[in-house]
This record gives structure tokens, C-alpha cells and sequence, in this order.
């Protein structure tokens, strides 16, 4: 199967723009998906729409849940409902379904809805449409296997075939009892190894780990990471089962949120791509800008405060970059490295006191190494008795020490307020710990003056 890169764009555009379809489709038959979404994502919405014209409906609706978010809508705002219900919809599994149906207007869900021909899928649609996006429910599709605790291998087999067979993928069979509430998996390889005779109770992995319908989404890829699993089942208040996520389900979450914290620890206020127009990328970065702004204005006015000491020293001028940027640079290690922490539960909110003692230990290290080098150069420069040997290396040991405890303390407070904890790495620490580094360093100074 070929991939999209080893193809000629401008050969294909010229088969699009020369409407000759079979020739298109015979490029297209070697194509991955995925590769025909990329190709989609290149094109105009009229381009794209002739490449759908050629593909069969399952081929289709994959592509289009490949298709990168923006283009994809550009693309559905020029089709009527029943198109994209019945060319579309009518076959994607139900969480895809939901995913695309999600991102459209109140009203047009309600006409797609209408038209989708299969009157249980459309429920499920309804169904999972009342669940927030960014829990299990909202995440979670209703393709399963599922079967019944009390049934007999035979009588197993069969139902399992029979549900088989409108399912791409089949990763575990569930096994649930009268009531529909979840009571164990069943592994394939014991329907082979076990007596025709038993009983699927008899032969189920009991207690499977499951999560909730109102289970955050941060939690369920926590779950499928630390106990290795391809899916994970989705149970209500009750313990009913009412869905599966898997494990290619939250890898677009697992990838989104890596681009947003690393958006936040950048300075960016919200999601933006490279190809978003100049407003939407303006609006995203002026706002951090403008606090940093605020933040060299208040540091400005701060050393304005101290024109005296910068007359009798003017050699202290030299190290406002040095204290700023190390202040900058120990807060950031701090809060990324909490963070990280709490991202992948290695890191309990709940230890915020004793994750403080362990950073005070690693900063104060640090802080007299730093410290320590810079005396020295100082002294060889400057000589033992000159103000700025003694003054910078304090305000230096002060600011690392400042910074590793507010950089830690940060993150962990917000995580307890339920406040995305990635806000406080970036702009945010290093314009603080700019400001407070050049507080301690004018007043260290002045006291030792």
C-alpha cells in the first residue's frame, strides 16, 4: 500500500481538475485512510468532495474521521444532513459518529440524526451526545461483544459470531449478567482451552478494571497506561455496561493535551496551528505579551527605585540578567517537573508539603553551586571587599531558593483548585520569579551597602 508522500499532488490535482475518476480511483485504491485523509486536508472542499465521490462508504467515513478538524468542518458545512448521515454516519462506529456530530450546530444534529437509517445507532448517538466530552461517557463508543454469565460455551460461540460480524475490531468479549451489569471478561483463548460443558462464568476473569461514565478523560488514559490495555470498559452508577473506550480512542486526547500544555508553558493563551489565520494566532500570544509587558514595566519601575545604589554600584547593572533569566530558568525546571508529575500520577496533590521539602534540598545544592561559581568570579574581578562579590551570590542563593519553592507550590495549588497546573509553567513563573529576583537583589544590596 502506498503512502501519501509517494505520490504527485499536482498529479492528482490535475486528475481532480480533469474530473477523470477512474484514473483518481485507481491512486486512491492503494491508499491507507489515513493517508487519503492527508490528502483531503491539502485540497479545497470541492477537490475533497470529488475524492469522496470515489471511494465506497466505509472507506469514506474512515477518511473522514482521519480528516484534521478544520478541514473536515469546511468540508461537512457544504453537504446536506442526509448526505453526511447516510454516506457517512450510517457507518462509523457510534463514539466516531458522536465526534463529528458533536462539533455542528443544535439544529443540523437533529437533522443528521433523522436521517440515520439505523434507529439503535441513532439512540446510541442521542445517548452519548448528553455525556460531557471530556469524560469516559463522552469518550466511550457502544460496539461490544458482549455476553451473558450463565451461557453455555456453545450458546456463547454462537452469539458471539453473530455480533462478530458487525464489528471491525473485536479486543475483549464482556460478560455481563441478567441485569446488564458488568461481572467479568472473557478471555478468547479459555473458549478454546475450556469444556464445551462450563459455564462462561465458570471460565471469566472477574472484577475487570472498568471506569465510570463521569470518569475524566485524564483518568481513563491513566488506567489503560498503568494496567496495558487495549480497552477499557464503561460502566454506569449502577455497574451496568454501557460502552468501551480504546486504546486508539484517547490517543488524539493523549496527543491534543501534550499540544496544549505544551501551548500554555509557551505562552499561548489557546489552541493554534501553524496554518490559523493571523487574527486567531495574534490573539493567542498578545495576551501573555501584554502581562510580560506589564511585567518589564514593573521590574522597571522597581530598579528606578534604586538609582542611588546603581550610582555608588554601577557594576551591579551587569547582573540583572543573570539573576532574572536564573530565576526564570529554576522556576520553569520546578513546575515542569510537577507538572509532569501530576500528569501521570507519579506526583499526589496531596504531598504538596513534602514535594516542597524535596525541591528546597535539590534548590539549596543548586543554589550554593551557583552561588559559590559566581563569588569566585567575582572575587577574582572585583576583589573580596567589593559589594557586588558578596551581593550578587546571596541574591543569587535566594532566587533559586525562591523560585524552586514557588515553582513547585504553584502547580500543586492549582491542581487542588481543580486549575490546569500547565498554566503555571512558562510566562507565568518566569515573569514572577523576574520581578521577586529583582526585589531580593536591590534589597540584598542595599542592606550589604
Amino acid at each position: 500500500m502506498k503512502e501519501f508522500e509517494e505520490l504527485d499532488f499536482e498529479q492528482i490535482q490535475e486528475l481532480i481538475e480533469q474530473k477523470d475518476a477512474n484514473s483518481l480511483k485507481e491512486l486512491l485504491a492503494d491508499l491507507h485512510p489515513a493517508d487519503i485523509a492527508e490528502l483531503c486536508d491539502e485540497l479545497d472542499v470541492e477537490e475533497a468532495r470529488f475524492v469522496y465521490m470515489q471511494l465506497d462508504n466505509e472507506t469514506a467515513a474512515e477518511v473522514l474521521t482521519e480528516m484534521d478538524e478544520d478541514a473536515r468542518k469546511d468540508f461537512l458545512d457544504i453537504l446536506p444532513s442526509e448526505t453526511i448521515a447516510k454516506r457517512f454516519v450510517d457507518y462509523m462506529d457510534s463514539d466516531d459518529a458522536v465526534d463529528i456530530i458533536r462539533e455542528m450546530d443544535e439544529e443540523k444534529q437533529e437533522e443528521i440524526l433523522s436521517h440515520i437509517e439505523d434507529i439503535e445507532q441513532a439512540g446510541d448517538i442521542v445517548d452519548l451526545l448528553k455525556y460531557d466530552e471530556d469524560t469516559a461517557g463522552g469518550l466511550m463508543g457502544t460496539e461490544m461483544v458482549i455476553v451473558k454469565e450463565n451461557w453455555s460455551m456453545p450458546e456463547c460461540l454462537r452469539e458471539m459470531r453473530i455480533q462478530a460480524e458487525e464489528m471491525d475490531e473485536i479486543y475483549y468479549v464482556y460478560v455481563v449478567d441478567d441485569e446488564e451489569r458488568l461481572r467479568g471478561v472473557f478471555p478468547l483463548k479459555r473458549m478454546i482451552t475450556s469444556p464445551s460443558v462450563s459455564k462462561v462464568k465458570h471460565v471469566m476473569r472477574k472484577d475487570p478494571i472498568s471506569v465510570h461514565v463521569d470518569t475524566p478523560v485524564d483518568e481513563v488514559i491513566q488506567t489503560i497506561e498503568k494496567y496495558n490495555l487495549v480497552a477499557v470498559p464503561v460502566i454506569d452508577s449502577i455497574g451496568r455496561l454501557v460502552g468501551r473506550i480504546t486504546v486508539d480512542d484517547v490517543m488524539d486526547e493523549v496527543r491534543e493535551q501534550a499540544e496544549r500544555d505544551y501551548q500554555l508553558a509557551s505562552g499561548l493563551s489557546q489552541d493554534v496551528e501553524t496554518d490559523d489565520n493571523v487574527f486567531r494566532q495574534t490573539t493567542a500570544r498578545l495576551p501573555w505579551l501584554l502581562i510580560g509587558m506589564l511585567g518589564g514595566i514593573g521590574n522597571s519601575m522597581i530598579l528606578g527605585n534604586f538609582d542611588t545604589t546603581f550610582a555608588a554600584h554601577p557594576e551591579m547593572a551587569l547582573y540583572i540578567p543573570l539573576i532574572g533569566g536564573t530565576g526564570g530558568n529554576v522556576g520553569t525546571q520546578s513546575s515542569a517537573l510537577v507538572v509532569q508529575g501530576l500528569a501521570n500520577s507519579s506526583l499526589d496533590a496531596n504531598n504538596t508539603w513534602k514535594q516542597i521539602l524535596k525541591e528546597s534540598v535539590v534548590a539549596l545544592i543548586n543554589a550554593t553551586i551557583i552561588s559559590m561559581l559566581v563569588y569566585v568570579y567575582n572575587f577574582a574581578r572585583f576583589g573580596a571587599t567589593a559589594t557586588v562579590s558578596y551581593s550578587v551570590s546571596l541574591s543569587l542563593f535566594a532566587v533559586v531558593m525562591f523560585a524552586s519553592i514557588f515553582g513547585t507550590l504553584v502547580p500543586m495549588t492549582l491542581e487542588k483548585l481543580k486549575i490546569d497546573p500547565a498554566i503555571a509553567t512558562g510566562p507565568f513563573i518566569s515573569i514572577t520569579n523576574d520581578i521577586i529576583g529583582m526585589l531580593l537583589y536591590m534589597g540584598i544590596t542595599v542592606l550589604l551597602s
